[in-house]
């Protein structure tokens, strides 16, 4: 289950961030074969310059790629499969586009925590010169590289890789998020998909030691991501106010904020909201601050019925 849930935390991530960029195909069908690629990335011409807000991860991202990422090391079995794919995603292409060259190929870049000097070993794999350190190359018939993503330097650069890792590296990274400025939309982003990584982990009620670390981690993230949407809705609200000559814009803007991080998180908790979990939101909002966040951080652990009698009973 750690791994399943890392895989949709990292596809999410790696989509939401390169979408902007070109086409990403998430879990892409290989035709003609019984194969699925993690991820598969092609960058619009336009947006490659774009990319470089990325750091590193848009430099991998600026030619056709394939992602693979991996929480834990990979294993000799693993990467073979990876290079398997990447041969049948490379000839699938070739099919469509004949007059493509090689250089225009698509790249297997396999993201991984940490990587064994076996492994590495094994496939011949070497850093190089002309990329950071933490990145190791096949030799260039294969058209693979392995990020050992806790070798990479700790730098801006590295960020939107580094917050990949596991850790104390991942939670270095999340620390920098965090320390973003609170416009920057990349902060905004990956605050979400780490709130919603959060979530997920916590609705198992089935998480290993690592993922438990992890949870405390995340809870920052979460706190901000919710302060954030909140204050979004004031700003809306604001606006509004303004236009309409309302005085009390901020304080309406500030109730659709938090009525939509209750809704989003409700929704991810039990699925598509009835009338019974609608009239359990305007009661929770009007807690006091302290009770409504308690509640909203243990949402994974209460069913629906311990939920409306948690709201009901600290109802003023």
């Amino acid at each position: 289950m750690t791994r399943l849930r890392f895989d949709q935390y990292t596809k999410q991530f790696l989509d939401e961030f390169l979408a902007p960029f070109g086409t990403v195909e998430r879990s892409y069908e290989i035709p003609g074969e019984p194969k699925q690629v993690d991820l598969y990335f092609i960058p619009t011409p336009q947006s490659v310059a774009e990319l470089a807000s990325l750091g590193l991860l848009g430099r991998i991202a600026a030619t056709p790629c394939l992602l693979e990422p991996y929480r834990n090391p990979p294993s000799l079995a693993e990467v073979r499969s990876c290079l398997l794919k990447l041969l049948w995603l490379q000839a699938d292409v070739q099919r469509r586009q004949p007059n493509l060259s090689d250089n225009q190929l698509p790249q297997l870049w396999i993201l991984t925590a940490s990587v064994s000097a076996t492994l590495l070993r094994e496939f011949g794999a070497s850093p190089s010169d002309d990329w950071l350190p933490g990145i190791y190359w096949l030799p260039p018939a294969h058209k693979t590289a392995i990020v050992s993503i806790h070798q990479l330097p700790a730098t801006e650069e590295t960020l939107w890789l580094r917050v990949l890792g596991k850790g104390s590296t991942q939670q270095q990274a999340i620390e920098e998020v965090l320390a973003l400025s609170r416009e920057d939309p990349r902060r905004i982003m990956a605050l979400r998909i780490l709130a919603n990584w959060k979530i997920n982990i916590e609705l198992s009620q089935a998480f290993d030691n690592e993922e438990d670390g992890l949870v405390m981690t995340l809870s920052r993230a979460f706190l901000e991501w919710e302060q954030q949407v909140e204050q979004r809705g004031e700003q809306r609200g604001e606006q509004r106010g303004e236009q309409r000559g309302e005085q009390r814009g901020e304080q309406r803007g500030q109730q659709r904020g938090q009525r939509l991080v209750v809704e989003n998180l409700l929704k991810l908790r039990f699925g598509e909201l009835d009338e019974q979990l609608l009239a359990v939101i305007p009661t929770l909002l009007q807690l006091p601050v302290e009770e409504y966040s308690a509640i909203l951080l243990q949402l994974s652990q209460l069913s629906r019925q311990e939920l409306i009698e948690r709201v009901q009973g600290s109802a003023p």
